[in-house]
């Protein structure tokens, strides 16, 4: 079992059984940070009197079990730190991305009645005093870092501890995690609202361990595994399965030191599993072809050979045996091309774990054909989340695998996608009405269309709510149609558009690094951006790209006009979520006149003939 304690309940008993665990063992550690140049590890020993020591501290301010006390923090030690504290409590904790405007944090503070938040540093910090006038639950706030002066009702962190270090030594018995219950709600996490505003997610300590449980029986790690960590731990995709699974397992935990320098920190921190969302892979992949793209045509030509050789064995893996002479041709091919793909991960990862988003069928081939495994998988805030992995002994790309133990699943009559089991939420805080909606008859309504496979695999094909109704009529799932204009090297993100239209439109991000290279090539002189993407040389290429995507799709389905956008969207401008999930809602009222002039364009072309 690779668990340490498998038999924990509650987080609290999972994070002191391996405190017990590891005790009295400098050399190992739960965590690992850069600090100067280099990684410097967080022992059990002293991460465990830390949060002893803030959880004295919490309760001591008068903290009770149930109580919010949120935590607005970029990863860090601090953040482990402080969920497990909180957790020890029986306090509830409430997740802040550290992303967000100090708007955003306001509401969800005042819905949630928090308490007491802990903050990272000065922005975040900032951000809390601007608000604080408005929050009339909140008491008092602790801070991570130094303060550069003092202000009244914030604790730095140290005092914090060395206040908590005084009640134990007098009291040794002070905080106790008996007192919580399988059933007490542990967090509450605010889904990041693609539409409308978020909502509060109550996940149960059950909900969460019995997620962690299923989880270790399909990805076996143990404490000679180690991840990196970079997606937001105000996730529950990382923070189940790239903090508390990697913990209850006895692995090491890296934490990048942004999103920006993850390659640099693959090859220092030589994980064996990195939890990831597509995106990801889609910068990977074209600098591995642009890599490729500049070596000599003798190496390309191998290049291209191995990678042809990997589709072919995989193909056969699934269907039956790979022949003699292919597996022969396949370690050659890994000598020669694979294994100096995998050095640039670090030479020791075993997994990708895919999630937060759909994974191209394509993509996760091209990787697999370079020996690199991605196990995607899916699930939902209210689901704990995972629902569903690919098994590491039987991928099926194009699907995120069978259900997880303990977990059922069901499609509903609309295609909608049904899951039961422990894993289940609790419910929305304070919003019985928005429970009600999706979880009713025993089943939770995901929201989203799905089929499964003669193997039980499930196909997630769209999001109910992102289903186009054409004014013909025709119901037309957007995402398989943007991840093949996305396959092109000259697209860095698609959004198609066509609700109550005739037809549909593409807003594209050019890859501009690519558009760059390709002006240079063909002499196009623009000064700028919006030159570049106005020009005619540019527009032929999305319409030929356009074009040729058309002849793989129904009538209705076919993308007639499009419009090249001159920044990208992210999380900064407000047209991704912290996940990178677009925000359909935002991108298409702010781009409002922009797409109605395409439609306005094509709709006088129909009227004129």
């Amino acid at each position: 079992m690779s668990l340490i304690y498998p038999e924990f309940q509650t987080l609290p008993e999972l994070f002191t059984h391996v405190f017990r665990h590891y005790k009295g063992q400098p050399k190992k550690f739960p965590v690992a940070r850069k600090a100067n140049g280099t990684y410097t590890p967080v022992s059990y020993d002293s991460l465990s009197d830390d949060v002893s020591a803030l959880a004295a501290f919490l309760k001591h301010k008068g903290i009770e079990a149930k109580d919010r006390v949120a935590i607005l923090s970029e990863n860090r030690p601090g953040w482990y730190l402080s969920d497990m504290a909180i957790l020890s409590i029986g306090a509830v904790d409430v997740p802040l991305y550290p992303s967000l405007p100090p708007n955003q944090i306001e509401y969800i503070l005042k819905d949630s009645g928090t308490r007491a938040v802990i903050v990272s540093n000065m922005l975040q910090l900032g951000k809390m005093l601007s608000i604080w006038q408005n929050l009339p639950d909140l008491e008092f706030i602790v801070a991570m870092n130094r303060l550069d002066e003092k202000v009244e009702g914030v604790t730095e962190l140290s005092d914090a501890k060395k206040t908590g270090r005084a009640i134990l030594d007098s009291s040794p018995d002070y905080v106790s995690y008996t007192m919580v219950k399988p059933d007490d709600t542990a967090t509450i996490i605010y889904t990041s609202g693609t539409t409308g505003l978020p909502k509060g997610v109550m996940l149960t300590h059950r909900n969460i361990c019995e997620n962690v449980k299923s989880c270790s029986t399909i990805i076996q790690l143990d404490q000679s595994d180690r991840g990196l960590s970079f997606l937001p731990l105000s996730h529950a995709y990382e923070r189940t399965g790239g903090y508390y699974l990697l913990f209850a397992c006895g692995a090491q935990i890296y934490l990048a030191e942004s999103v920006e320098t993850v390659s640099l920190n693959i090859t220092e921190a030589k994980p064996t599993i990195i939890f990831t969302v597509p995106r990801l892979f889609d910068r990977i992949k074209a600098n591995i072809l642009k890599q490729i793209e500049n070596e000599s045509p003798a190496k390309q030509k191998i290049f291209n050979w191995a990678h042809a050789t990997g589709i072919e064995y995989h193909k056969k893996l699934l269907t039956g045996k790979p022949s003699a002479i292919l597996s022969m041709k396949h370690a050659i091919a890994d000598k020669l091309v694979y294994s100096k793909i995998r050095g640039k991960f670090g030479g020791h990862l075993r997994y990708f774990v895919s999630g937060g988003a759909a994974l191209p069928q394509k993509v996760g081939e091209f990787f697999q054909a370079l020996g690199i495994t991605i196990l995607e998988g899916y699930g939902l805030t209210e689901t704990s989340p995972v629902t569903n992995v690919n098994r590491p002994e039987k991928i099926k790309f194009g699907t995120v695998g069978p259900v997880i133990d303990n977990v059922t699943v069901t499609i509903d009559s609309d295609g909608e996608v049904l899951f039961r089991g422990p894993n289940i939420m609790k419910g929305y805080w304070n919003d019985e009405e928005s429970t009600r909606e999706v979880i009713y008859d025993g089943w939770f309504h995901t929201g989203d269309i799905g089929e499964l496979d003669e193997d039980g695999y499930l196909k997630i094909t769209d999001r109910k709510k992102h289903i186009i109704v054409t004014s013909g009529g025709k119901n037309i799932a957007p995402l398989p149609i943007e991840q093949m204009i996305a396959e092109n090297k000259y697209v860095d993100q698609v959004m198609v558009v066509g609700e109550k239209k005739p037809f549909l439109v593409a807003l594209i991000v050019p890859n501009f690094s690519e558009l760059e290279s390709f002006a240079d090539e063909q002499q196009i002189s623009a000064a700028a951006r919006n030159d570049l993407i106005e020009h005619k040389q540019i527009r032929k290429i999305y319409e030929s790209l356009l074009r040729n995507i058309s002849r793989q799709l129904a009538a209705h389905e076919k993308v007639r006009k499009f419009l090249l956008m001159k920044e990208p969207f992210t999380i900064e401008n407000g047209y991704m979520t912290p996940t990178l999930k677009l925000k359909r809602k935002a991108i298409s009222k702010t781009f409002e006149k922009e797409i109605d002039s395409l439609f306005s364009s094509m709709n006088s072309l129909y009227n004129s003939e």
